[in-house]
This record gives C-alpha cells, sequence and structure tokens, in this order.
C-alpha cells in the first residue's frame, strides 16, 4: 500500500445538549455555578455553610411563530382570510363602474322587515367577473363578547391604531393614503382587515382621520372604532362601506386611490341586500351599522340624490321600531346618529321628520366607552355635543315647514275645516318653539359657568380642555340662533333685511368663526353656518362666513361644504341685485330655489 492513504470516516454519536438548570438554589444562581439541587441543602451551599433557598420554578418563555403585529389568534384568522378580499363576488375590477350602475333602496318596493328590499339581479353590472348566487350568511349574536375584546385590546395593531395620530386638519393638507414602502415592509398596520396595502391605508384613513371628523368627543376613545369598525371585521357590507366612505373622502381631497369609492359602495349596497334577505338571521345592529355608514357616503358624496338618505333613513328607523330587547351601546350610538340625520334632513330638504319628536328631558348626552364619569366632556353629546336638550326642539322645528305646506295645500283644495286646524296647530307649535328657544341654555360641565361669553370654572381654577369645550359651547349657540333665523325667514316669511333676522344672522356667524377659531368638532356646523350665511347682507357679515367657510372645508374636506358655498354666493349675487326690494314672501326660500335651479340637494350633515 506504498504510496496509499486510506481514510478512515468514524460517525460520532450526536452530542447531547447542554441545559442549564433552571431548579438551582438562589446562591448558585447568582454566582452562575452548577448546583446539584439537593434538598433541603445543596452541596455547595453546604461546603460553605450558607442557608439554601430555592425559588419557583418559572416556565420557559418561547418565542411566539405568529406576528406579534396582530391582536388576533391564528385561528382567528384562518376564519378571516375567508371573508376578506376572497369572497363569494370574486376578485375586483373598478375600471368600469359607472354611477348609473349604483343600486339605490328607493329603486324597489319594502317588505315586510324592512322597507329596503334591495334587488340583486344587477350584480353582475359591476364586475365582469361571473359571480353566482350564494347568499353571504352571518350571525354575530353569539360573537359579541369577542367583538368587544377587540374594540379592547391593546396590542400594537389594535383596531384603534395609534400609528399616525395627526390633528386631522393637518392630515387634510397632505392626505397619505399608502405608508411608506419601509413601514409596510415592517409592520403592516391593520392587516387583520385586508391584505391589501391600499384598502390597509383605507381603514387607517377611516380610523386617524374621519372618524375624528364626525364627533364631539373621544376622551376615552373613538365610538366609531369602538363600536362600529369591530363589526366590519366580520361584516363585508360594513367593511365595504368603511372602504366607501374613506375612498370618497380621499378622491374629494384629490387624492387617487387604485379603488373607487363607487365600487366599494356598489358592493356595500348587494351585501346589505343580502343580510336583508336573510331576515332573522342577521343581528340588526350590522344592518344598522351598515345603513348608517351609507348615509354619511350619500352625504359625503352628494350625488343630487338625496332621496336616497331618505330611504336610508326610513329602512333605519323601521328596524330600530321593530327591535326587541336590552339596548346596547352600539345600539344606542346608531340610534343618536339616525335621529341627528333624520332632523337634519327634514331641515335641508323641506320635509318632515321621520321619527316622533323625543320628549322634554329624555336625552341624556351619550359617552364614549369607558369615559369616566369625572370628566371634564360629561355634559357633551358625542353626536350632539352641548346640544343635547336643544335636539328636541330642533326636532319640532324641523317639523313646521311641512305643516306650512300642508296648510297652503288644504287652503288651495278649499279644505276650510282642515286649514283651520292645522293653522291652529302651527301657531300653536311656533309660538312654543320660540319661546323655548329664548329659553334653552346650552348643557355646561359641572362647576363651569359663561362670562363674557368665555367659560370660567367657578372657582378660579383652570378647565381642562378649555378650548375644545369653548369650540363645543359656540357650536350649541350657534345652533340655537340659526334655529331663530329658520324660524323667521323660513316659517314666518319676515323679509331678510328685518332686524331681527339680522341679529340672530350675526350672532349665528360670530358662534361659527370662534368655532372654527377655537378648532374644536366641526362634523355638525354645516347647517347653522349655512342658513346664517344666507342671510348675510351687510360685507362684514358676509366676510365672517367666508372665514367658516374656509375653516371647515380645510378641516372637514367634505363635497356638501363646497356646494353649500356655491349656493350662498349665489344667493347674495340675487339679494343684491334686487337692492332691497323684495318681500318676505318672495325670497324667504331663495336658497332652495337657487338649489333647485343649480340641480343639486344638500343634506347639511
Amino acid at each position: 500500500m506504498a504510496g496509499r492513504m486510506l481514510l478512515y470516516t468514524k460517525f460520532a454519536a450526536p452530542k447531547v445538549p447542554k441545559r442549564r438548570s433552571r431548579a438551582g438554589c438562589t446562591f448558585c444562581k447568582e454566582k452562575k455555578k452548577k448546583c446539584d439541587e439537593k434538598r433541603p441543602q445543596c452541596a455547595r451551599c453546604a461546603e460553605k455553610d450558607l442557608q439554601c433557598s430555592y425559588e419557583a420554578v418559572k416556565p420557559r418563555q418561547r418565542r411566539k411563530k405568529e406576528s406579534s403585529q396582530s391582536g388576533f389568534g391564528q385561528d382567528h384568522w384562518e376564519r378571516r382570510e375567508s371573508i376578506v378580499d376572497h369572497d363569494e363576488w370574486g376578485e375586483i375590477m373598478t375600471g368600469e363602474i359607472s354611477e348609473s350602475d349604483c343600486l339605490s333602496p328607493t329603486d324597489s318596493k319594502f317588505d315586510g322587515m324592512s322597507p329596503m328590499n334591495f334587488s340583486t339581479v344587477g350584480d353582475n353590472a359591476l364586475s365582469p367577473i361571473d359571480t353566482n348566487s350564494s347568499v353571504y350568511e352571518y350571525d354575530i349574536t353569539n360573537d359579541r363578547d369577542q367583538i368587544r375584546d377587540l374594540v379592547r385590546r391593546s396590542s400594537s395593531a389594535s383596531v384603534v391604531s395609534q400609528a399616525r395620530s395627526l390633528q386631522p386638519d393637518l392630515a387634510m393638507i397632505a392626505p397619505c393614503p399608502v405608508g411608506s414602502p419601509m413601514l409596510e415592509f415592517v409592520l403592516p398596520a391593520f392587516s387583520e382587515f385586508s391584505d391589501r396595502p391600499n384598502r390597509r391605508a383605507l381603514v387607517d384613513h377611516f380610523c386617524n382621520v374621519l372618524s375624528h371628523l364626525i364627533v364631539f368627543r373621544e376622551e376615552s376613545g373613538n365610538p366609531f372604532q369602538q363600536l362600529v369598525l369591530p363589526l366590519s371585521h366580520r361584516s363585508l357590507p360594513i367593511m365595504n362601506a368603511v372602504y366607501a366612505l374613506a375612498s370618497a373622502h380621499l378622491e374629494y381631497r384629490g387624492v387617487e386611490t387604485s379603488e373607487k369609492s363607487l365600487y366599494f359602495h356598489n358592493r356595500a349596497i348587494q351585501g346589505l341586500a343580502r343580510l336583508i334577505e336573510q331576515e332573522g338571521k342577521v343581528d340588526k345592529i350590522e344592518l344598522l351599522a351598515a345603513i348608517m355608514l351609507l348615509v354619511y357616503y350619500e352625504v359625503l358624496v352628494q350625488r343630487g340624490r338625496t332621496s336616497i338618505v331618505d330611504g336610508h333613513l326610513k329602512g333605519a328607523l323601521t328596524i330600530m321600531s321593530s327591535s326587541q330587547g336590552a339596548s346596547t351601546p352600539a345600539s344606542l350610538f346608531l340610534e343618536r346618529a339616525f335621529r341627528f340625520y333624520d332632523v337634519i334632513t327634514a331641515l335641508s330638504l323641506g320635509s318632515a321628520p321621520l321619527s316622533t319628536a323625543p320628549a322634554a328631558g329624555c336625552l341624556i348626552p351619550f359617552p364614549p366607552l369607558d369615559a369616566p364619569a369625572a370628566s371634564p366632556m360629561s355634559n357633551v353629546d358625542t353626536l350632539l355635543g352641548m346640544a343635547t336638550t336643544l335636539w328636541p326642539i330642533m326636532h319640532r322645528l324641523s317639523n313646521l315647514f311641512s305643516l306650512k305646506n300642508d296648510i297652503e295645500r288644504a287652503a288651495r283644495e278649499n279644505q276650510t275645516s282642515k286649514s283651520a286646524v292645522l293653522r291652529m296647530e302651527f301657531e300653536t307649535t311656533s309660538q312654543a318653539i320660540e319661546t323655548a328657544l329664548t329659553q334653552w341654555e346650552p348643557c355646561l360641565p359641572p362647576n363651569v359657568t359663561v362670562q363674557d361669553g368665555m367659560l370660567r370654572g367657578i372657582t378660579g381654577e383652570e378647565i381642562p380642555e378649555r378650548l375644545r369645550l369653548q369650540s363645543i359651547l359656540h357650536n350649541a349657540l350657534a345652533y340655537r340662533h340659526s334655529a331663530f333665523v329658520y324660524l323667521y325667514r323660513t316659517i314666518y316669511a319676515y323679509p331678510a333685511r328685518r332686524e331681527v333676522v339680522q341679529k340672530h344672522a350675526r350672532a349665528a356667524l360670530v358662534h361659527c368663526v370662534e368655532t372654527v377659531t377655537h378648532r374644536g368638532p366641526m362634523g355638525a356646523l354645516l347647517w347653522p353656518l349655512f342658513v346664517a350665511a344666507c342671510e348675510a347682507i351687510s360685507a362684514e357679515d358676509r366676510t365672517l362666513a367666508r372665514r367658516a367657510f374656509v375653516g371647515i372645508d380645510q378641516r372637514q374636506g367634505m363635497t356638501n361644504i363646497g356646494q353649500a358655498w356655491n349656493i350662498i354666493q349665489e344667493v347674495w349675487k340675487r339679494l343684491d341685485d334686487t337692492n332691497g326690494d323684495t318681500t318676505g314672501a318672495e325670497d324667504n326660500d331663495l336658497w332652495r330655489k337657487v338649489s333647485a335651479e343649480m340641480g343639486v340637494n344638500i343634506v347639511f350633515g
């Protein structure tokens, strides 16, 4: 074997992994020495004549395989995966959807449970992909505890995101529909809702911008994030309505979105139709949440078809009247939202409200979940602000225009007795409303008073959230003075230049400007601002109106704000052209005539 080398390979036994002792005594652990773990005294402690003590063994902390970014378990995500983005309607194509494809609750008849019985025949018009006629089954009646846990979860990627706490007006100046690529790669926020970055960006916009623009208080959380968004996690109609609302808001601000709001709106309408077809198999809270978001969408988009808003409200109020059982925070919040829009729609369109007027004193401020009892916002309602006790008066006021039309109709048809009865009711109600408006005062926080138009503590201490409270106070007072303007101009038909009309119009404009100046909530400011601005005659009052409109448009970014401003400018032009020669009977409804000529019907919500 010369010149040859034999190599022998010997397989070694596998090395026994070293395991650090976890049950050693305290002294050996401190010295990082091996302990034989003898009881009651180990060898090392016995050698050194030390007291030997043992601590309880802690379980091993293993690194979880699931991403720590999600607040949900893997089993929950797997269930969610079959619902979000991969539903029975197939993949999306948004390029060729027109407004005429949009389904409307007013296009079909109402059935027993709800006045909205949407037809689903035209599903294929929304997407070139063929779809089947399967029905989306959903029942969340047993999942409310899970939804509440979802709301209260404190993980970094919880439903209530804290990733981007910009002020809403700053976010409006430079909206960012999609996060940076690095952030998207490292931390996909809102991954519980969708695996598509553009849709997660829409949820982010809804949470961090839009939901803050439509409430008065959120010291313990935003009610839309606490009560509405968790429902969307298991409901496609609500999820699509959230996408539609957020996308429409971004589109109006000039931000390009890869999926158009009209597409999501049509999907939400279709899903709502399927839910209604199920009747008793679906939770009515889900129905109300989807309808409420669609009302906000219609008010935001304002395509001139405000009859859709009326149809949504009819459906919601029918569902609420047929609901039985104990009230929940979600049902109370949704009912408050629908009653707000019922009154605002009646005042905007001149129709009668669909709901009955609440009795005086029955409305109490609705707080966010877990709001502290000692909060300085304790007398502020989430949607009505400090005007909670004013709202029953506003409800009766909104019914007067319809009652006035009934009197005129009865007079034209020579129904003398009916006309006399209606006129007596009209005079009694209008006088009672005028008296109630004169006596009304806003709901102030405890130990707070108003001195020279400013909120001050009774004992002289600093008031927490003073600027925000000051803005909310001016908002409520603007409603009171604009209610007077509406009563005198629209109902009593006083001339625009009458002193009492100009007095309350100017006061309302001052309060609107103060609301904007203090940078408080402005979600409900459009109606009082519009009513007062229509009667502005002097250059000073019109400057006030212009300032308020600039501020509210920069903050809110809603379509109806721009349309309202266009109507006001035309009203001012016509008032200037008349040089004060018109009578109250001719111009008391001028803004409605201008709106009709422009082909625009606005809900001032």
